[in-house]
C-alpha cells in the first residue's frame, strides 16, 4: 500500500429522514451505532442531516451528501406505507427509475406466506427499488436494505438497521480505522485549553476533543485523542498525561 493509499481518509454521510424524528415523537439511536459501525470500517461519519419526509428535501440533501463524501447512509422511509419515499426520492436524486426488485419480491412472498393477507400490494411497495440497485440482506423482518453504488439506504429501526449494517461488514473500501483513548480529569477545560492546544500541535496527526460534566457536585472533562496512527496516539496520550501532572492535576487513564 503506498502511503497516499493508507493516509486517504474516507467519509460518509448520513441522511436520517422521518418527521417523527423532528417532531421528537422517536428518538434517533441510528446515528450512533452507524458512527461506530463506520469508524470500525475504516470509514469517517463526517456529517448528519436530519429532513422531513418531503421528496425535495430528501433529494436535496441527498445529492449534497454524496457529493461530498465516498459514501451515503439514508435510514427511515423504505417501509409499506403511503409516507414512505426514500426509495422516490433517492431515484429521482439519482436520475433513475424506480422498479420491483424480483430477488426482493422473492423474500417478502417468503415471509408472508404464512402471515394474515400475505404480501399485499402495501407490503409489495417494500420490494421497489432504485433501477440498478443490489440488495442489502434484512434477517430480521424480511424486507431488504438497498444499495445503489454508494448509496445505502437502510430501515429506521435500529435493530434492523444493525443487522444491515452486519450484513455489509467487511464490504467497505476505507482507510485506517480511528483509534482513540480517552483522559479524565477533574478541571475545568477552560483550566487545561493551553495543555490541549500545545499538545495537539505537537502531534500533526491526532485531534483532541474536550468533552466536560458535572458530577458529584464537581467540574470535570474527559479528553478523547483519535489518530489512525497507533504510535502517534500514544504518544500524545503520554505527553498530555505528563502535561496534566505537571500542572498539578489528577487524571484518570480510561476517563471518568
Amino acid at each position: 500500500m503506498t502511503a497516499t493509499q493508507s493516509d486517504r481518509i474516507w467519509t460518509a454521510g448520513l441522511l436520517v429522514i422521518g418527521d417523527e424524528i423532528l417532531s421528537g415523537r422517536t428518538h434517533d439511536k441510528n446515528i450512533a451505532q452507524v458512527a461506530s459501525w463506520l469508524q470500525v470500517q475504516g470509514i469517517r461519519l463526517a456529517e448528519v442531516r436530519v429532513v422531513s419526509d418531503e421528496e425535495d428535501r430528501i433529494v436535496a440533501a441527498v445529492n449534497a451528501l454524496r457529493a461530498d463524501n465516498d459514501y451515503l447512509f439514508t435510514t427511515g422511509g423504505i417501509g409499506p406505507t403511503h409516507d414512505d419515499i426514500t426509495v422516490d426520492a433517492v431515484a429521482k436524486a439519482l436520475g433513475v427509475g424506480v422498479t420491483i426488485h424480483p430477488d426482493a419480491r422473492a423474500l417478502l412472498e417468503r415471509y408472508y406466506a404464512d402471515k394474515p393477507g400475505g404480501l399485499s400490494e402495501a407490503r409489495l411497495r417494500m420490494a421497489r427499488v432504485p433501477e440498478g440497485a443490489e440488495l442489502i440482506p434484512n434477517r430480521m423482518s424480511g424486507a431488504p436494505g438497498i444499495r445503489h453504488g454508494s448509496v445505502f439506504l437502510m430501515a429506521g429501526v435500529p435493530h434492523i438497521t444493525a443487522g444491515m449494517l452486519d450484513a455489509l461488514t467487511g464490504t467497505l473500501e476505507g482507510g485506517v480505522p480511528l483509534k482513540s483513548e480517552t483522559i479524565g480529569c477533574w478541571t475545568a477545560e477552560s483550566e487545561v485549553a493551553d495543555i490541549l492546544r500545545e499538545t495537539e500541535a505537537a502531534h500533526q496527526a491526532c485531534q483532541i476533543g474536550s468533552y466536560p460534566f458535572f458530577r458529584e457536585g464537581k467540574v470535570g472533562a474527559n479528553f478523547v485523542i483519535r489518530s489512525t496512527d497507533a504510535e502517534e496516539l500514544s504518544s500524545c496520550v503520554h505527553t498530555l498525561c505528563d502535561a496534566l501532572g505537571t500542572a498539578g492535576l489528577d487524571f484518570t487513564p480510561g476517563g471518568i
